[in-house]
């Protein structure tokens, strides 16, 4: 059940998010977006939650909002309600594109097993030869349309991005997604991390008509970090994401077989809250 929260009117409630609209008609265009501890792998919900990830998430992105030239949905001059200060954020409600504007540094995940299957990436060819990991020859933009809740995201080619939204917004997508790519992977770099993949998702402000970023940004759950020093050395496994869930599962269940996922093992539960927090303090770290 979602939290009451005085002032504030529950809308619905998303895997990780719970969103609510303010009961103030003068604060009818903003919306408390709260990160929950809740974890989903494999488009289900698990069980336990995992302690202290909401926390992370919205620190991270505060952080990222901070951090990046670009403009985004944060409010101005809006308190957060005291009772979820340290997991939400006020936001301006923006008319959300539905697209998961992706780019990868690495090739790694779902898209190595799409390039093992075609040698190309949401219609872009790729070198032949790639191991899971690899740097590529420079970042990709590998959009998706973005599934109503329940469904499944779906990679698709630039060109279907310009047939949803127009040529003129998927090209500024594209332009701000490798923008904001190539900063992060900058700060990542001096945090000691690497950047392998991402996804942003855009909308427009409907008071002033500009593209601007949304939703979570750079976090665990909307990208894959490893460990620089690790990964030079070889060693690919290092990860401060929900990779940790999805290994587990992969090596305890079959996402493919209908079944409702396995409880998470309580040390899977706590290396993934560790790592949250250990994102999070190499990140705030390059502020000092």
């Amino acid at each position: 059940m979602p939290e009451v929260i005085p002032g504030w009117k529950h809308l619905y409630s998303g895997k990780v998010r719970d969103l609510y609209e303010s009961e103030d008609p003068k604060k009818s265009n903003l919306i408390l977006i709260v990160a929950s501890d809740r974890i989903s792998a494999f488009d289900n919900i698990l069980e336990p939650e995992i302690p202290g990830k909401g926390e992370s998430l919205t620190a991270v992105t505060n952080f990222w909002f901070e951090r990046l030239d670009v403009p985004n949905h944060l409010a101005s001059g809006v308190q957060v309600p005291q009772q979820v200060a340290r997991r939400a954020t006020v936001a301006k409600k923006l008319s959300m594109y539905p697209i998961e504007c992706v780019v990868r540094g690495y090739i790694a995940g779902s898209g190595y097993q799409e390039y093992l299957a075609t040698g190309s990436l949401c219609g872009i060819t790729l070198p032949a030869g790639l191991k899971d990991g690899d740097k590529l020859p420079e970042p990709i933009f590998t959009p998706a349309f973005k599934a109503e809740l329940g469904g499944h995201d779906e990679n698709i080619s630039f060109e279907e991005v310009i047939k949803i939204v127009g040529e003129e917004v998927a090209l500024k997508l594209r332009e701000l997604s490798h923008l904001v790519y190539e900063k992060a992977s900058l700060i990542a770099n001096q945090a000691g991390l690497i950047l392998a993949d991402t996804k942003f998702e855009f909308g427009t402000d409907p008071e002033t008509n500009q593209i601007v970023l949304g939703d979570e940004v750079l976090t665990p759950d909307s990208s894959r970090y490893w460990d620089r020093a690790s990964y030079e050395q070889g060693n690919r496994n290092i990860s401060f994401d929900k990779q940790i869930v999805r290994n587990w599962l992969l090596a305890n269940w079959d996402p493919k077989a209908g079944s409702k996922p396995p409880v998470l093992d309580a040390e899977v539960v706590a290396l993934t809250s560790s790592k949250y927090a250990e994102l999070r303090e190499k990140l705030e770290a390059t502020k000092q």
